[in-house]
């Protein structure tokens, strides 16, 4: 077997394992990539599973296996170096790295993405309370807006556009990546302060999100959808099937979340019934075709 093969075998063999992870772990994201192109959906599988990996270094299955927070500290800053160095030579002995450096250097995810999205992740690993507004913003930005930019350079790999109309999908994919990570917060509101010991919105605490703060909350993230929604139309197709429906589940999830007290919350984990995903799709798929551009 020649080298080059070896390193393809190679390749193909990470991605397997990346697109693994996105199967397991996620039911709504892995639902809406099944709508894009195959080498697409390849890529934000690869994205993903880097991210869904260090996630789990912060979130707790690193300190259920042993680690003390100094360790799970030292993991997170390897998977960084790792990620570093395999973004320059286009090779890693971690799978997941290789898997997301491989596609990273393909569509041009660099470490303007990279820096912010692990800077985050560390934050994790201290105590997550009275946040300021710019921390909370800095925050939602290395978690969640970077990762949707980084989907936007795969979903607009080998599509060239105008730069005017990149720059209107940049700020539409951070406004989403926002409203994914905010709708996560709430969902997730008892088990982060609980196990976690992270309250995330400012001026928030254990116990200490009221209704009326909520619906403050609720409307963020009606204008962070509607801001993404509004350039949609602008992707390529299967991107924009894709996204559309991603959009349209976690505004169903939103929904939810807004008939629900906040002194509820903490007590439930809000999720959309696989009936409604369905109907949501079939909606998405028939706009598509509906507008000619399946």
């Amino acid at each position: 077997m020649n080298p080059s093969s070896s390193l393809a075998l190679y390749s193909d063999t990470a991605h397997t394992a990346a697109a693994r992870v996105l199967g397991a772990y996620s039911t709504s994201f892995s639902l809406a990539t099944r709508l894009l192109p195959p080498a697409t959906r390849a890529m934000i599988e690869d994205i993903y599973a880097l991210v869904r990996v260090a996630d789990e270094i912060v979130d707790g299955p690193a300190h259920e296996a042993g680690l003390a927070p100094a360790e799970c500290r030292s993991t997170l800053d390897g998977l960084e170096t790792e990620t570093y160095a395999a973004l320059r030579s286009g090779f890693s002995a971690n799978i997941v790295v290789h898997a997301f450096a491989n596609t990273a250097r393909t569509v041009g995810i660099d470490d303007s993405l990279v820096r912010p999205f692990f800077a985050s992740m560390r934050r994790d690993l201290d105590p997550m309370a009275a946040l300021s507004v710019g921390e909370f913003r800095a925050y939602v930005h290395g978690s969640a807006e970077v990762v949707g930019l980084m989907c936007l350079c795969a979903f607009l790999h080998g599509y060239p556009v105008l730069p005017a109309t990149r720059g209107k999908l940049e700020e539409g994919a951070r406004r989403l990546g926002a409203a994914f990570q905010k709708i996560n917060f709430l969902r997730d509101l008892g088990d982060d302060e609980d196990r976690l010991g992270r309250s995330y919105f400012p001026g928030t605490g254990p116990d200490h999100l009221d209704d009326e703060h909520k619906a403050v909350i609720i409307k963020d993230i009606d204008a962070d959808l509607a801001a993404a929604r509004a350039v949609i139309p602008l992707l390529p197709a299967g991107p924009r099937r894709a996204t559309a429906l991603a959009a349209g589940l976690f505004a169903e999830l939103n929904d939810r979340l807004r008939h629900i007290p906040a002194a509820k919350l903490r007590g439930q984990r809000v999720s959309v019934p696989k009936a409604v995903k369905l109907r949501i799709a079939a909606t998405v798929l028939a706009t598509s075709h509906a507008g000619g551009r399946a």
